[in-house]
């Protein structure tokens, strides 16, 4: 189910289907840090200094980034793993770990002379935004931009930013690459979960985007990217909703395997009140209830591995994913957080009304899903109707890109 790219067949660079061990165990080594730090992340709103040092040195924000550019030129499966592990440490450092992972993939999709301004220094990391801004004018040799996005993720650790604007032409739609020089954040993240995310709003005014900065966004979506390496990068063929799309649920897999670690240390002993059942353990109902949560969880995770198989075998042969292929891993991303969502609440029935207390670790691992399942990339309404649309072959065309 894939479509040949007219380019060059060549042997490219890349890292193949496997997932790499010796990089996730470098995110599993961090988790004791991370959940040290993770009540610290929430209260002010961004991951703490502490962390993100300890994921920069370890190269998780550069997981999808080409050698050339000073990355580790994982594969999507490695990068996915990644995030999970940090989420099993803390859900919303997790969030800012995929989404400056995937904004700067796409800033090495840019064109070279892009690429080269923004990897200038070790420390390039992008976040990103889809929406359109306030202003965009053409001007000669580019665009002025004014404009506010909202949660741009991980914007306090980035230096660079992937920001939707608007172009001449039948789709206006556009990324821009735009330094943090050029920005401000103004704090607007109060929200119940993924508080530490630093999903705040990036504000710009009348900044001057060269063309070369510019990559229009229905090009990106074809795989049609600025790069002149899809020859010989496997990386620079990978879909791109797809991958912006499946990113957002590595943390609710991460989030999901830190309730079930909680839940099997502690719910076993537990007393079931009104019972006669001294221990958990021993409840038809909580023996129950904590097997239909790990189903659950296992479906989530398989779905994952099969999305991540896709795009990493068509990115290694450099084919490009047909619009069916694309539009069941966008549906099965909406499912992934449906069923990481539904686990959650029968752990948190089988633990009781103290797992919805403040100091209980699990109210925060709840509420992180509860927001990061509302993604508007990862509603699964969404991503079924574009699934059985194609599948059917209706007459009105997709109402949304895949």
């Amino acid at each position: 189910m894939t479509g040949t790219l007219d380019r060059p067949q060549t042997n490219r660079t890349g890292a193949g289907v496997e997932p790499d061990p010796e990089v996730i165990a470098r995110a599993t080594a961090l988790v004791p840090l991370i959940r040290e730090h993770a009540e610290r992340s929430s209260a002010e709103r961004r991951v703490v200094p502490e962390v993100v040092e300890a994921l920069e040195a370890a190269g998780l924000f550069k997981l999808l980034v080409p050698q050339r550019l000073g990355g580790l030129e994982t594969n999507l499966r490695t990068m996915m793993e990644c995030v999970a592990e940090v989420g099993r440490g803390d859900g919303s450092t997790a969030w800012a770990v995929a989404l400056l992972n995937v904004c700067t993939w796409f800033s090495t999709t840019f064109s070279d002379e892009a690429q080269q301004d923004m990897f200038a220094t070790d420390e390039a990391k992008a976040c990103g935004i889809f929406s359109p801004p306030l202003k965009s004018e053409r001007v000669d040799g580019g665009y002025l931009v004014s404009g506010r996005w909202a949660y741009s993720s991980g914007s306090f650790a980035a230096s660079w930013a992937t920001l939707g604007i608007g172009v001449e032409g039948d789709d206006p739609r556009a990324l821009a690459l735009i330094p943090s020089s050029a920005w401000t954040i103004e704090p607007t993240w109060f929200v119940a979960g993924m508080k530490g995310s630093g999903s705040d709003t990036i504000v710009v005014e009348d900044h001057f985007v060269p063309d070369h900065r510019i990559q229009r966004f229905i090009d990106m979506v074809g795989g049609e990217f600025r790069t002149s390496r899809q020859s010989d990068e496997q990386n620079a063929n990978m879909a791109f909703i797809p991958v912006a799309a499946l990113v957002l649920v590595g943390a609710q897999i991460g989030l999901a395997r830190h309730a079930m670690e909680r839940t099997l240390s502690t719910l076993p002993k537990k007393n079931v009140a009104y019972t006669c059942y001294t221990n958990a353990r021993n409840s038809p109902t909580h023996q129950i209830g904590v097997a239909e949560a790990a189903t659950r969880f296992d479906q989530a995770e398989l779905l994952m591995r099969r999305a991540c198989a896709d795009v990493d075998a068509a990115a290694a042969g450099g084919v490009q994913l047909d619009r069916l292929t694309r539009a069941r891993v966008r549906m099965d991303t909406g499912v992934i957080g449906e069923l990481v969502k539904d686990g959650l609440d029968r752990l948190m029935t089988a633990n009781g009304a103290s797992s919805f207390a403040d100091a209980n670790v699990l109210s925060r691992i709840w509420r992180d899903a509860e927001i990061a399942g509302r993604h508007a990339l990862v509603m699964p309404e969404l991503g079924k109707e574009a699934y059985g649309r194609l599948l059917l072959g209706a007459d009105e065309p997709l109402t949304l890109d895949v």
